[in-house]
């Protein structure tokens, strides 16, 4: 199945309501940093929740970094994402796989630890970026997200991210939804989301199922009671380069740039984010030198 994210309004106007798969970009993320299990459903979720956050709150060519750190095995968890499905993200340690809850069920709390915060920075282009600060409620990355929108945005919100992880440590499958309540939203109609919730199969196993995003939907209220409004693909993608690197090198005191040249003869950057890898030999060294001045 394509990853794709569905955007879409409730026929009562009680609700927003999104609903994403991130099964292949997931699977890009863990071949890229070579996750074990316990890491690979942490990033995952943090990149299915920021790419469903980033899709409810930012606008054009605005960006999000999300940030969560809670003190657990797996250090901390940085993502970036746009409001038009692009995401990309790392791990602080990616060789985590602790001792599952029970079996198929993944201690992403363990993992990630609960003493610590989820930080949401919204760069919208224009003055100084907004960032947003909440203490990690669970460490289970959904109720993060939730209490993030919260306690920050104001929006009363739920969120379900789930990463299912193989024996072999590569996606079986990934994905998430979001739903915000809208002014007015009628305490019936609330009550029924909150029954539904609670009735819900594990996400998991629901996207194993073959469940699309509009099927998860229309599980949370009902056939027919969606109006889909857009469809989004999403990826897991990088815009680093070569080039933009060697802009933050010239940005290096001239001093540290000649002490490469004359110590290491080259340099090889990684971007942190995709693991991708750049050679600079002397010459090119020297000219990035040369450009400072």
């Amino acid at each position: 199945m394509e990853d794709y994210l569905i955007k879409s309004v409730t026929e009562d106007g009680n609700f927003r309501a999104y609903a994403v798969t991130t099964t292949n970009l997931v699977a890009e993320a863990q071949k890229r940093h070579d996750t074990w299990a316990s890491a690979s459903a942490a990033l995952g979720r943090t990149l299915t929740g920021t790419l469903l956050l980033a899709s409810s709150v930012l606008k054009g060519d605005d960006e999000m970094t999300v940030k969560i750190d809670g003190g657990g095995p797996v250090g901390g968890i940085v993502v970036d994402g746009t409001a038009n499905g692009i995401v990309k993200g790392y791990i602080q340690n990616p060789h985590v796989n602790l001792e599952p809850k029970s079996v198929g069920h993944i201690d992403v709390a363990a993992a990630v630890g609960t003493d610590g915060f989820i930080t949401v920075t919204k760069d919208q282009g224009f003055g100084d970026p907004f960032t947003g600060q909440v203490p990690l409620s669970s460490g289970e990355i959904g109720d993060d997200f939730t209490y993030y929108l919260a306690k920050s945005e104001q929006i009363p919100s739920a969120v379900g991210v789930s990463v299912f992880v193989n024996p072999d440590f590569t996606i079986g499958a990934a994905g998430g939804f979001l739903v915000q309540l809208l002014p007015g939203a009628e305490d019936d109609a609330i009550s029924a989301l909150e029954k539904k919730l609670g009735e819900m199969p594990l996400l998991s196993k629901m996207l194993l199922d073959g469940h699309t995003p509009e099927s998860i939907l229309e599980f949370l209220f009902g056939e027919g009671q969606v109006n889909f409004i857009d469809k989004v693909p999403v990826k897991f993608e990088c815009d680093c380069s070569k080039e933009k690197f060697a802009e933050r090198m010239a940005s290096l005191p001239a001093s540290d740039l000649q002490e490469i040249i004359d110590e290491d003869h080259g340099a090889q950057v990684v971007c942190q984010f995709c693991e991708n890898k750049y050679e600079y030999s002397e010459a090119d060294l020297k000219q990035i030198l040369a450009n400072q001045k």
